[in-house]
This record gives structure tokens, C-alpha cells and sequence, in this order.
């Protein structure tokens, strides 16, 4: 091919021959995205994204209509104070229909569009790669890591399945995720590459032509179930079949209910661990004390925990998860349903009633916030402890309002005891033998002849070193689950977040596999590690299978049409009953 010049002539740049650029948008919309490559880095095992600024877009909602924009904000986004949405109102930073409002009492109408721009914090979330488990031209079948929300959503945009594969793959690419899966909840997950595909498997994995199996770790020896054939590893099958209701969206409740959704699980025991005990001490055998049984580990529940093949036959949100706690085993880590700080000692086990339904909420809506949703710290709270715990807060003049654990006890005692003795009270004495300040050498100048016990305590260097130590615990409690710090973004002044714990970043729940009902394909991810026992030669075990022939119709997909006409006949029944009593009473009535 032959190369040419060209001289071009002499340029009127006065002149602009370009057709007049269209008007900008009433209302303005910041492109979500803020560059490229994503602004992701790696740190402390975490996957983190560089705060950046963003434009919220929404039309008004059927619910918004003719209330206040402040009253709006305030109820419905609940990541910000009243405060914070008050001054980002009067500074124009919340636009309606692309002109700063400033009145904290505009209502807003029909067709408004709201627009808030800030700067955005996301969570941060695993470091943990999205693995493919297969992939053809149309689809992608990937190992979803566990704490990663599958859609931008909420808090979270760039650290999302989706914009994690479209950056490791080119910013052209879309991802369409065809099943979703809990953010806290790993495995296989299907990406569809062109929409005709994504449609297709979707509505595949809607019917009930798709079997999918899960794989989670509970809390206790979970039951033997029917069939079982004596294995202390591996037990029969439990059913359980209690309807599930939503009882908050915006809190991400669900629990089991009469009145809720037709919900159908089978479960199987594939492994049981017993607790670790802790080995007897010298002390206990040196013949001045008898030796005591051992104890359950701290942070162990009493009887261990066990792995649960789970075969989900509707596909409610949180299905699981509810019907686990319902059956006394929640899954071992649930920040929700294993909480007892939200549930109370019993976490609700065979409760399937509305009675307690507003302080649950009530408690659930604080973690996070004041309180750490660590489901870890509360697993040695069984009603002996909590009975104790209550003879102790009697003694010091406090009114119990909900359940206090451990934690707050120490907290309650520390603000008793400072009312009572001043600022000097939180200077405590350790325990000595610790590897804390109370392990400290005597110093020389307080013990003398006359004084032979005098203690250190009341030497400044040993209040300093208390103090240390007390910050150490207070900057622990802090990093070991997400909670608000008490700190400020210097930018935008936002409250910030501590890092999320290891219970935040995941539960012990993993979708194992996906597969055809007649055999033609089957996904199958490998089992996370913490289906292995604790032992040092422990190895993860082997998938597990459920016999499809042995369960018969048991393992059929649930027909909801025909469930929610049969629940439909029998409330009809029900209140037909109701009104022939009601008119027996009142015959009764008549006839006295």
C-alpha cells in the first residue's frame, strides 16, 4: 500500500460548522462509572474501592407521594442520620428534578424525579478470586466467594459480582447473572453472556426442572432424621416444611410463619463434630484439687456442630437459613439468625408466632450501628450464663431493658463503677498471672517492711499500662465486626465504618450444585474448607449425594399454584368454621 501527503491550507478556527450540541438533561446524572481500570485495591485480604463521588437518580415512588422530601430520606435510607440528610438538602447536594430544592418541607409530586449526589464509601469485601467452573460461548458457570452481593446494590456498586467480572474481563463485557445468590452466601452461580441465554437458564432455573444443592454448618448434633441407620457421622432425613413470611424487606428479615409462603427443605447430616475439650492443667492434677471434667472450648457450642446437605424444593429468600433455626440448628455464623442478642436464648427454635416480631426488629435494626453483628461472641450465652449474667446486673443498681450479654455486662459495670468512685475507676487491676498489666514485677518503693502487701496499683505506670491495655481492647472490639467508629470522613463528613469481621464476610452456607432433572448436565463447586473437622490432619470432605430414586416424589419441586390454592381452600374453610361458631355464640347468648 503507497503512502501520500497532504498539505492542507490555512484554518479559520472562528468558524464552527459542527450542528448545535443538544441541551443537557433537567436532571444531572454522574456516570456511575468513575474510570477506568476500577478503583480497586487489595489490602489485609480485603478487596477495597477508593471512596468516589456518585449521583442517585429515582423517580418519585407510589409511597412518596405528597410527603416531605426530608421525612422521605430520613425513612427510607437508613445508611444516613436525619441530620446529615437535613444539611445535604440545605447545601443542594438531594435535587428535584434538577433544581437544588433547600426546603427540608418541599413535597414531593408524581413524576419528580430525586436526585442525591455524595460521596460514596463502599464496604469493602473478600479478596477472594471469582472462580469459573465452566464456560462456553453463552455462558459462564462461576464459584461465587462468599460476602459479595451479586448486583450493585444498597452500599455496594463496584465490589459486585458483576462489576468484578467486567473488570477482570473489559469494560464492554456485561454480565448477566441468571440465579442470585445472599451476599453472604458462596457457590455456583450461572452468568449468562448475551441475553437470549441469561433468559433461558432463568426461566429454566425458575421452573422445576433444575435440582440445587446446598451444603451448611450448624450449630449442635443436628437429628438423625428418618431412615437413619445408626452412623453417628451421617443421619437420615429431616423434613421441614414450615411457610416462610418477609417480615422486614429493608432489614432482610424472614421467619417462619402459618400465614407466610409454602417453604419445603430436606435435610441430611453428612458429618458431626463433638466439641473440643479443653486438656486438664497441672494445677487440676497436682494433687491439691481433684480434677474437674473438661469444658467445651470457648466460643463452642456445647455439642459441637455438624455438616447439613440441604435440597431446597421452593425457593424462598433466606429459605434455609429459616428453616435451619426453626429445626434448633442455625447455621453456626448467621449474623442474623443465630444471634441471640436479636433471637434470645432459645433463637427462636419451633417459633413460628408474630409476639415478639417488634423487638426483634427493633434489636436487629441496632447491629451494625452500636452493636457488632458477630454471631461468634454469643454462642456460649445458654440460659445457665444468662441467669447468672442477671444476679450479677442486680447487684449493680441497673434496669435491664433486653438481653445483656457478656460484653455489656463488662460495659454496665464500668459506667457503674465510675459513677460511684469517679474517672480513677477505670483504672482496673488485672488479673495477676496475666499477660497484661497485672503480670507486672512489684515495684521496689511500695513494698517495705512495713508495708509487705502493698500493691502497684498505685504506682502512675501501672495506671498508664491499664489504660494501654484498655484502648488495645476498645481498638479489638472495634476491627472484629462492622460498626460505626466514631470517626468522620474528612471530605464529606460522613460517620465511618470499621472493616467488616470474618462473620460479616461470609456464613457457613454454600451452594454445592446445580443439575438437570433428566441427568443431562450437572455444576458441582468444590466444598468450602469449613466442612472439615479441626483436627490438624483434618482433610475437606468429599461432596456428598442425595439418592433422587431412594426420595421419590419426596424430592419434587414444590407445586406453588397448586399449594397456594390449597392454602386458599383451607382459610376459606377456616373462616366458615369461624363464622358458625360465631353464630352458635351468639344463639347461645339469645337463648340466656
Amino acid at each position: 500500500m503507497a503512502l501520500t501527503t497532504t498539505t492542507y491550507g490555512e484554518v479559520d478556527l472562528s468558524k464552527d460548522d459542527r450542528p448545535d450540541l443538544p441541551p443537557p438533561p433537567a436532571v444531572a446524572i454522574t456516570p456511575c462509572d468513575g474510570g477506568w481500570p476500577r478503583p480497586y485495591y487489595f489490602e489485609n485480604g480485603l478487596r477495597r474501592v477508593a471512596p468516589y463521588h456518585y449521583t442517585y437518580n429515582t423517580y418519585c415512588k407510589q409511597r412518596w407521594r405528597d410527603r416531605e422530601i426530608l421525612d422521605i430520606f430520613a425513612a427510607e435510607f437508613r445508611d444516613r442520620s436525619r441530620e446529615y440528610y437535613k444539611d445535604a438538602i440545605e447545601a443542594g447536594q438531594i435535587v428535584l428534578n434538577g433544581k437544588p430544592c433547600k426546603d427540608v418541607h418541599t413535597k414531593v409530586k408524581n413524576g419528580d424525579v430525586v436526585s442525591h449526589t455524595l460521596h460514596r464509601h463502599e464496604p469493602p469485601v473478600s479478596a477472594q478470586p471469582v472462580r469459573v467452573i465452566n464456560e462456553t460461548d453463552s455462558m459462564i458457570v462461576i464459584d461465587k466467594p462468599a460476602g459479595v452481593p451479586v448486583h450493585p446494590a444498597g452500599r455496594y456498586k463496584y465490589n459486585s459480582i458483576v462489576e468484578i467480572m467486567r473488570a477482570e474481563r473489559h469494560y464492554a463485557f456485561n454480565p448477566l447473572p441468571c440465579n442470585r445468590l445472599d451476599r453472604l452466601t458462596s457457590g455456583v452461580m450461572f452468568i449468562g453472556k448475551t441475553s437470549k441465554e441469561a433468559e433461558e437458564i432463568s426461566a429454566k432455573l425458575r421452573g422445576r426442572t433444575v435440582r440445587k444443592e446446598y451444603i451448611a454448618r450448624v450449630k449442635g448434633r443436628f437429628p438423625d432424621g428418618e431412615g437413619w441407620e445408626g452412623d453417628p457421622m451421617r443421619g437420615g432425613i429431616v423434613k421441614c416444611e414450615e411457610p416462610i413470611l418477609t417480615i422486614s424487606p429493608i432489614l432482610g428479615l424472614n421467619r417462619a410463619r402459618a400465614s407466610g409462603k409454602t417453604a419445603k427443605t430436606l435435610f441430611r447430616r453428612v458429618a458431626y463434630y463433638p466439641p473440643k475439650t479443653q486438656p486438664e492443667t497441672t494445677a487440676q492434677n497436682n494433687g491439691r484439687q481433684p480434677a474437674s471434667a473438661a469444658k467445651p472450648l470457648p466460643h463452642t457450642e456445647d455439642e459441637g456442630y455438624s455438616i447439613v446437605h440441604c435440597l431446597p424444593l421452593t425457593g424462598r429468600t433466606h429459605q434455609i437459613r429459616v428453616h435451619l433455626q426453626f429445626l434448633g440448628h442455625p447455621i453456626s455464623n448467621d449474623p442474623i439468625y443465630s444471634n441471640r442478642r436479636v433471637f434470645g436464648p432459645s433463637l427462636a427454635k419451633g417459633d413460628s408466632t408474630a409476639d415478639n416480631d417488634a423487638e426483634i426488629k427493633e434489636r436487629l435494626s441496632n447491629m451494625g450501628k452500636t452493636e457488632l453483628a458477630d454471631a461468634y461472641a454469643y454462642n456460649t450465652d445458654n440460659p445457665t450464663k444468662i441467669d447468672n449474667i442477671e444476679k450479677e446486673i442486680s447487684g449493680l443498681n441497673i434496669t435491664q431493658t433486653q438481653q445483656t450479654t457478656p460484653t455489656q455486662l463488662e460495659q454496665l459495670r464500668g459506667q457503674e463503677l465510675q459513677r460511684q468512685y469517679g474517672s480513677t475507676a477505670g483504672y482496673k487491676p488485672m488479673n495477676r498471672g496475666s499477660l497484661h498489666a497485672g503480670s507486672l514485677p512489684p515495684d521496689s518503693s511500695t513494698f517495705t517492711n512495713d508495708h509487705p502487701t502493698a500493691s502497684p496499683e498505685s504506682d502512675p505506670a501501672y495506671a498508664s499500662l491499664i489504660a494501654a491495655h484498655d484502648e488495645m481492647v476498645q481498638d479489638y472490639n472495634i476491627r472484629k465486626g462492622e460498626k460505626l467508629t466514631g470517626k468522620l470522613c474528612d471530605i464529606c463528613q460522613t460517620p465511618l465504618y470499621s472493616d467488616p469481621g470474618p462473620q460479616e464476610l461470609g456464613i457457613y452456607l454454600h451452594a454445592l450444585a446445580y443439575a438437570d432433572v433428566g441427568g443431562e448436565w450437572r455444576f458441582t463447586s468444590p466444598m468450602p474448607v469449613w466442612t472439615r473437622g479441626e483436627g490438624e490432619n483434618e482433610e475437606v470432605m468429599k461432596s456428598p449425594e442425595w439418592d433422587y430414586a431412594a426420595l421419590g416424589k419426596e424430592a419434587e419441586w414444590v407445586d406453588v399454584e397448586a399449594e397456594r390454592e390449597e392454602g386458599e381452600r383451607r382459610n376459606r374453610s377456616g373462616e366458615e368454621r369461624n363464622k358458625s361458631k360465631n353464630k352458635d355464640k351468639e344463639l347461645v347468648v339469645e337463648e340466656g
